[in-house]
């Protein structure tokens, strides 16, 4: 799979210094094989597998399918509002220290509640985590409770319906709605209802499409979800038209490069599109997706990304600019920042200049 596990010194320091959002991202994927155990003691909850080990040597996948399989019997370990808080807070004290300033947390209630967890006990546990980071670090973030879309349209309005109640008590960090799980015979269509009462609600939507499901899916989230952003998106640039329409509206794609390694959506990661669409000028931005299960958090997703397809230092910083317009911050916040990533930028670039100065000054003498 030659995914990379060393980068040059430079590069990492530059990409990590970069501030950034993460968009794209499944909470009860980061949950590590460690944590897994330590939650399962703490449970009672019998896996099997006989040491974290035999665990992360599972993590061999031939698609999506087989990818989630083992992703919904991991999430199994979650029963309280404290393993939704552990769980939450090693992500974001982890994805702080490589440079991330805002996340948007996507969480499945469906996967929860099925077990008899509480939907409460979800929103809390999560939440807490999210407002302690924006309390002590000034870390942002927020929710993104996303439909099963392999479960039934009338399902999910039953989840929205469980949720509801819980609206005011989190609105300080429930933001929006989105779509994932298998895209295999469930297309955008089958959830057109509950996405127009969740726009009538004002909830921002989002939906995962044309991962595994042709450009036909993003179209139609565009269309009949009347989504903002398309998680994912790598099949969009199959539709010429299509293509040229997310460019034009600066639709933004959080596009996920070793999700897409490890699930086989390409064969290799130097044959990704992602910086072919963001030389097209699309809005294309890097997450990391599940990354317990696919090998890299978003820092790797960025280095990776950045030696396969020889990314420029203005390309990674376009990159993380794109993430911080796309995200629902309000408008005086993602000014903010994208002040800051502009000077870190600069500051970078002053470095090297000074350094070429100083090192042509040395060869005269």
């Amino acid at each position: 799979m030659n995914i990379p596990t060393a980068y040059p010194a430079g590069l990492e320091q530059f990409v990590r210094s970069l501030p950034k959002a993460e968009l794209h991202l499944h909470i009860e994927g980061t949950l590590e094989p460690e944590l897994i155990f330590e939650l399962a003691a703490r449970n009672g909850v019998a896996l099997p597998y006989a040491s974290v080990q035999a665990l992360r040597d599972a993590y061999q996948f031939t698609d999506l399918q087989s990818f989630l399989d083992l992703y919904y019997a991991g999430a199994g370990v979650l029963l309280t509002e404290r393993d939704f808080y552990d769980m939450t807070m090693a992500y974001l004290r982890r994805a702080r220290s490589e440079g991330v300033v805002h996340a948007e947390i996507m969480f499945d209630p469906q996967t929860h509640t099925a077990r008899g967890v509480a939907i409460e006990a979800v929103f809390a546990g999560i939440a807490r985590a999210l407002r302690e980071m924006r309390d002590t670090a000034g870390m942002s973030g927020c929710l993104l409770m996303s439909f099963l879309r392999h479960l039934s349209e009338q399902d999910a309005v039953d989840t929205l319906d469980a949720a509801l109640p819980l609206r005011t008590q989190y609105a300080d960090v429930w933001t929006g709605i989105g779509l994932d799980s298998g895209e295999r015979g469930n297309p955008p269509e089958k959830f057109r209802r509950v996405y127009a009462r969740c726009r009538e609600l004002g909830f921002r939507l989002v939906a995962h499409a044309g991962e595994e499901g042709p450009a036909a899916y993003v179209q139609d989230a565009l269309d009949m979800l009347h989504v903002e952003r398309i998680d994912h998106g790598v099949h969009s640039e199959d539709d010429p038209a299509l293509t040229q329409r997310l460019r034009e509206q600066r639709t933004p794609l959080t596009v996920c490069p070793l999700s897409n390694l490890k699930l086989c959506v390409v064969d290799s990661l130097d044959k990704h599109n992602l910086a072919r669409l963001l030389r097209q000028g699309l809005c294309i931005t890097i997450n990391s997706d599940d990354p317990a299960y696919f090998g890299g958090y978003l820092l790797d997703n960025y280095l990776a990304s950045a030696q396969a397809l020889g990314l420029s230092r203005a390309e990674l910083a376009t990159l993380a600019e794109n993430s911080l317009q796309a995200s629902f911050l309000p408008a005086a916040r993602k000014q903010e920042l994208v002040q800051r990533l502009r000077d870190t930028v600069d500051r970078d670039r002053d470095r090297d200049r000074d350094r070429d100065r100083d090192r042509d000054g040395d060869g005269i003498h």
